[in-house]
């Protein structure tokens, strides 16, 4: 405890600091919060250690004031680790907890609008539905116009119209604190398979004897892992500790809380970037006041100030979702390793496709492993086949509205026959291609020009529901023009997207209804529930979908999956291409014959020997897996490695590249690792910042963090030009 007029260390939740000397207003413990300032400005911070700066008396500000809460002594340790190891400034990582603005204020006075249940005779436009599903997502209440323009992604004036409308009606001008205090029950009608029963024993056993521990639940697809860590998560509960359940995308979580509230008798409490500010508040302070015990989210929901947690499940630990790479860069899976080892708890992480890096930690002892082998309730996995499409080529067709027009198609001959016997059969099929819009390339056949991002380089996509041009990297969007603007010649459309899909699905198939998703078309939960509902109740045929539908998900009579094109991720510039193609198609593969008929995948491709292909076909996952982790061990590439990425940008591409040539004269020698760069990125501007590389590789046993602090402390960063570091990278563009 420290005593009233004692100068301590305040840590500021922001981006460039490692903590701050004031004078305390009153008594306060390592963690209390505190107000104070930082040139002028206010901010919430903690009080972290006593003050060290060395400055006269009269030069200390006192705080604003010590408030009642703060965080525990853990935290702050899981801050101060966090920060050596991802090379974030205390500060930064601190921002990461201390992310909601309003948490320490009285809810502000604003107008507020509640959905109007008989929307009238008014056109319910995409933009209006996508208003409507804001509202539905977070149960109804009422919303700011801001709050609706954030969650719904849409202007002022679709708001302004339906307020206009009355479909939008005034209401109270100050939310209501919510209460979070949900009884749970064990609602126990779920019967465990024995695999299932002997896995939840063991993480119920290291529980009960409490402790860190980290157990990898390795269950094929349709195993039933979710219910193994529900048993593991009532336990816990039980015990009166809080349980924490990520996710790499809030999509996923649609079926899952059915699945939740028929096994608890009540829904979990649910953390994503799509909640009101207001919401927002009220389940962060919920989480800090201990009210909140059961939380599904994705890896932010790891900084929320959680009280007593007793448990940490990670669904799909091995998603490159869990990689945050703005405000920061970190992996939320392995931060939430180091958090649960700092507070010694149990993690559990649930995978069909584990990560190499998970797999090596399994060889070496650090983690159990549990493992799944049998599909829950009897079903059986799917064949999965291979099309040769050098033989079985797709043939061209006409699109509906332009009668006279042949296009190349992409659905082989081959695949349209198991697509038309799966439909006669009245089972329902998922065609998959991880590609948004129309055409990603859109060219001019006379001259070649290419729709380029004028300010990011990358060509824009053509996206026809929507007529326009977008950029996947910045969001720029641009109308598509009728002529070449160099010459004037015809514009061709390229490749293919899933919009593409479903206009030659509609033309071979002209009958059938159809449903795209994507992030362009789910980009909420009430969203994803109307797709589940449709699929559930028979409404869709056929689904065409990027990777968001490819992981999940469980639709009874999906019985045909196919992979348009399994060729696209196989030869990229990442060492670890082959393995997210291996998870990703396996995931998807796994969607077919999930009830009681059995299901059959096939995957177009112009590859069919390839190590991944063949791989997934004869369903050897272990031995594909030994054999890209006996490469790797070779090159020396994690799990066997360490890498550090340094991305340099600057808005002066001078600038940039005489910074990065004094930034290499000066790169010291290394024991056991090498500096490599810098060079152009694979994509050199972004949102007009120009771009260069860093690579530092090392030895598992290197300690690389310390010596890139120490390098980059040596240099001068020029105020146009910013440094951005990224342990162990999952992005090499």
């Amino acid at each position: 405890m420290f005593k009233s007029g004692t100068v301590v260390k305040g840590l500021i939740p922001n981006v460039a600091n490692s903590g701050y000397d004031y004078r305390l207003t009153d008594n306060a413990d390592i963690g209390t919060f505190v107000r104070c300032t930082v040139m002028a400005r206010p901010y919430i911070g903690v009080v972290y250690g006593i003050g060290d700066s060395g400055l006269p008396p009269e030069k200390i500000k006192n705080v604003l004031g010590v408030l009642k809460s703060g965080l525990s002594v853990q935290d702050l340790q899981w801050v101060q680790k966090m920060s050596e190891w991802t090379l974030m400034s205390p500060g930064a990582v601190l921002r990461l907890i201390l992310n909601v603005p309003d948490a320490f204020s009285q809810p502000r006075f604003e107008q507020l609008y509640c959905l109007n249940p008989d929307v009238g005779d008014i056109k319910i436009t995409e933009k209006r539905q996508m208003i409507i599903d804001a509202f539905n997502m977070n149960d109804n209440e009422p919303m700011s116009v801001s709050d609706i323009q954030n969650i719904s992604r849409v202007g002022a004036g679709v708001v302004k119209t339906m307020i206009a409308k009355n479909v939008l009606l005034p209401t109270q001008v100050r939310t209501k604190e919510k209460s979070w205090k949900y009884d749970y029950a064990d609602c126990g009608d779920v019967k465990l398979n024995p695999e299932q029963r002997a896995a939840a024993d063991a993480i119920g056993c290291d529980i009960d004897t409490g402790g860190f521990s980290v157990t990898l639940l390795d269950g094929i697809t349709g195993s039933g892992k979710t219910q193994v860590y529900f048993d593991a998560a009532w336990r816990a509960y039980s015990k009166g500790k809080s349980v924490l359940l990520m996710m790499p995308e809030i999509a996923l979580t649609t079926q899952f809380i059915k699945r939740f509230e028929q096994r608890f008798g009540a829904q979990p409490v649910v953390w994503h970037s799509n909640l009101t500010a207001a919401r927002r508040r009220e389940i962060w302070r919920g989480v800090l006041n201990g009210e909140i015990k059961m939380l599904v989210g994705t890896r932010s929901a790891l900084f929320l100030p959680w009280r007593d947690l007793g448990l940490i499940v990670i669904d799909e630990e091995h998603d490159s979702s869990y990689k945050q790479e703005d405000m920061g860069n970190y992996h939320g899976r392995d931060m939430a390793i180091l958090r649960a080892k700092i507070i010694g708890i149990p993690v559990v992480l649930a995978s069909a496709t584990p990560s190499e890096e998970t797999l090596r930690n399994v060889e070496t002892g650090r983690y159990k492993r549990l493992v799944l082998q049998s599909r829950y309730g009897g079903a059986t996995l799917p064949t999965i086949k291979t099309i040769d499409l050098r033989e079985s080529r797709p043939v061209e067709y006409k699109s509906n509205n332009e009668s006279e027009t042949m296009n190349p198609g992409f659905l082989s001959p081959m695949l349209c026959d198991e697509i038309r016997e799966n439909l006669s059969n009245h089972q329902q099929v998922m065609l998959f291609i991880n590609r948004r819009g129309f055409a990603p390339i859109v060219q001019c056949k006379k001259c070649g020009w290419v729709a380029m991002c004028p300010d990011c380089s990358v060509g824009m996509t053509y996206h026809k529901k929507v007529g326009k041009l977008l950029c996947h990297i910045c969001g720029r969007v641009a109308s598509l023009p009728n002529k070449c603007p160099d010459c004037g010649g015809e514009i061709s459309m390229r490749g293919a997207g899933l919009e593409k899909i479903e206009e030659e699905v509609r033309a071979k198939f002209p009958s059938v209804k159809t449903a795209l998703v994507s992030s362009d078309t789910v980009m909420s939960r009430q969203s994803m529930e109307r797709l589940v509902s449709q699929m559930e109740s028979g409404d869709i045929d056929i689904v065409i979908g990027t990777q968001i539908l490819a992981k999940g998900h469980h639709f009874p009579n999906l019985t045909l999956v196919g992979v348009v094109d399994a060729d696209m991720g196989l030869f990229g510039t990442d060492f670890r291409a082959a393995e997210h193609t291996f998870q990703q198609l396996f995931q998807v593969a796994g969607r077919a014959g999930r009830g009681n008929i059995p299901g059959r995948v096939f995957l177009q491709t112009y590859q069919p020997n390839h190590p991944v292909l063949m791989a997934i076909c004869s369903g050897s996952r272990d031995e594909f897996l030994r054999a890209d982790m006996d490469a790797r061990h070779a090159a020396k590439m994690p799990p066997f490695g360490q890498l550090i990425a340094l991305v340099i940008e600057g808005q002066k591409e001078d600038v940039l590249k005489k910074f990065c040539t004094d930034l290499a004269a000066s790169a010291p020698n290394v024991n056991g690792a090498k500096i490599m760069g810098p060079i152009v990125a694979q994509v050199y501007q972004v949102r007009n910042w120009f771009r260069m590389r860093f690579l530092i590789a090392g030895d598992v046993r290197a300690k690389l963090q310390p010596v890139v602090k120490t390098w980059l402390g040596r240099v001068r960063v020029p105020a146009n030009v910013r440094i951005k570091i990224d342990v162990n990278p999952q992005n090499f563009m």
